[in-house]
């Protein structure tokens, strides 16, 4: 047999072994979990800027080059609602012939007064916030919440694009680094880096600022407004964040629209200053490792009809074909915890902008891929199987580690073996972004190994109990579990989990 035949052989075999050692993953996420892709209408560009379900039951989605259309989820049929948006980037069903989108100009109420199911009245909600010109300043929303008033997020505009010479809104140059040779970037209208709270008497208020690109706001049953934002010139990786009013998350282009601002420039402040003033995030999700750009937060209100993880949040990400999931608790009275993958490839694309779910409870998400924005277009959608994942449940904080609590009880002698648990910790330094480094560069700092010194199993065969050699508060703790299985042989679907560790039980 000649060289050439050999290595050929060989090859095929590498692959062979390759796809086999990859499959029982992916078998244990498929048994339970089946992506479908929407058929879209014919001469649409699918770009999706938000989606949403209307209290029929039918989709509404609104499109990039300005469309509003409706889904039909038992017929399949498509029908236009309304044309002629200007890049909107969220929507929200106020009932079956209004809704709310939020376009580049401003919050847009149109309604269906005639029951024709074509819109006829467009009212602007609201436009009172500032615009420059740059094409960064793109706006979110809105989301909800029970007493009625609406949440919107508003970009800063970017360093790469400049400034018409008319802007709308009173103009600030104090929201723009000046630096030479070192530019950011700003906020030189108002409220650009804000969520902006709209209230019940159609007024709109600055709620929160230190956002860059917060590109998915979301509001939970249980009352917290939960913005992500991408890691930017000052925040070196992409968080997400329990917003308050007030608060400051982080970039200081905003702070010059925040009373006592009006005349500081807030670049030129001490980075120890702004981190005294700084609300941390939740969750962050490790640049390159976890997420590049997550989007939209959605609680899983289902009741179990997607699965085991009623009341956690699904998160989108735009720049791999992943679903992140994200699991909370309260440690010293604020909320802290975990992200994991919730879906890797499996059919599903990349650009996943938008999430909604249907009353079915199967997970809708909406694909953008417009201009420089890595992603496919068009919407597809995630069911439950009714087959019981074998996932991470929740992780949550000990006094001298973590418990992992499993979808079905593991496997003993896996579930205890320390070589299926490698730990690591490392933290991102919040500071100015030398001008020199790249978009998605983000250096982990303090980085060292974990070692795991004791390891017991629940009598349930559910909880693992891990203790670690080091717990400290400012730190991710990265874990990756290993050969893990059900006493079935069934193995877990996602092994990395990261954990932002704000503050250790009893408030240190």
């Amino acid at each position: 047999m000649n060289s050439r035949r050999l290595n050929k052989m060989l090859g095929a075999f590498l692959l062979f072994s390759l796809s086999c050692l990859s499959l029982p993953a992916q078998n244990a996420f498929k048994d339970s979990y089946r992506v479908d892709t929407i058929k879209m209408p014919a001469g649409l560009t699918a770009q999706t800027g938000g989606i949403d379900f209307l209290p029929d039951g039918r989709l509404v989605a609104c499109f990039m080059r300005g469309e509003v259309m409706t889904y039909n989820l038992h017929t399949g049929e498509w029908k236009m609602f309304a044309r002629g948006l200007q890049l909107p980037l969220g929507i929200l069903a106020m009932s079956n012939s209004e809704v709310l989108v939020m376009q580049l100009s401003e919050l847009t109420r149109i309604k269906d007064t005639n029951g024709d199911g074509n819109a006829d009245v467009y009212e602007s909600a609201t436009n009172d916030f500032g615009m420059s010109g740059n094409y960064h300043e793109f706006n979110y929303g809105p989301v909800k919440d029970k007493g009625g008033n609406l949440y919107i997020a508003l970009n800063t505009a970017s360093s790469a694009n400049g400034i018409r010479s008319v802007v709308r809104g009173r103009f600030n140059k104090l929201g723009r680094d000046g630096i030479d040779g070192h530019k950011e970037m700003f906020s030189v209208v108002p409220y650009r880096g804000w969520v902006m709270e709209l209230t019940t008497d159609g007024k709109l208020h600055p709620f929160a600022s230190g956002f860059r690109s917060p590109n998915g706001i979301g509001y939970s049953p249980d009352g917290h407004l939960f913005v992500t934002d991408n890691q930017s010139d000052w925040v070196p990786t992409s968080a997400l964040y329990d917003v308050h009013e007030h608060h400051f998350y982080g970039h200081p282009a905003s702070l010059v629209w925040q009373k006592g601002w009006e005349n500081k420039d807030p670049f030129n402040v001490p980075v120890e200053e702004l981190e005294k003033i700084r609300t941390l995030p939740v969750v962050q999700f490790p640049q390159g490792i976890m997420a590049n750009s997550p989007s939209q937060p959605l609680t899983d209100i289902t009741g179990g009809k997607f699965g085991p993880f009623a009341g956690q949040l699904f998160v989108g990400e735009m720049n791999r074909d992943r679903i992140l999931r994200v699991m909370l608790e309260e440690v010293g009275g604020e909320l802290q915890g975990a992200c994991i993958p919730f879906i890797d490839g499996h059919g599903l694309r990349v650009g996943n902008n938008r999430l909604a779910f249907a009353p079915d409870g199967s997970l809708w998400i909406g694909q953008i891929g417009f201009g420089g924005w890595v992603g496919e277009s068009g919407i597809q959608r995630i069911v439950f199987t009714g087959e019981q994942p074998m996932e991470v449940h929740t992780m949550k904080l000990t006094g001298k580690g973590f418990d992992l609590t499993f979808t079905q009880p593991v496997d003993l002698a896996t579930a205890t073996n320390p070589n299926n648990y490698k730990i690591r910790r490392y933290r991102y330094e919040y500071k100015k972004k030398d001008i020199n480094e790249g978009v998605d560069v983000a250096n982990q700092a303090d980085l060292r190994d974990i070692a795991v010194t004791g390891i017991q199993l629940a009598e349930d065969g559910k909880k693992v109990t891990l203790t670690l050699d080091d717990l400290k508060p400012g730190f991710i703790y990265e874990l990756k579990l290993g050969d893990i299985k059900s006493p079935a042989g069934k193995p877990l679907g996602n092994n990395l989990i990261c954990y932002t560790l704000n503050k250790l039980l009893g408030g240190e």
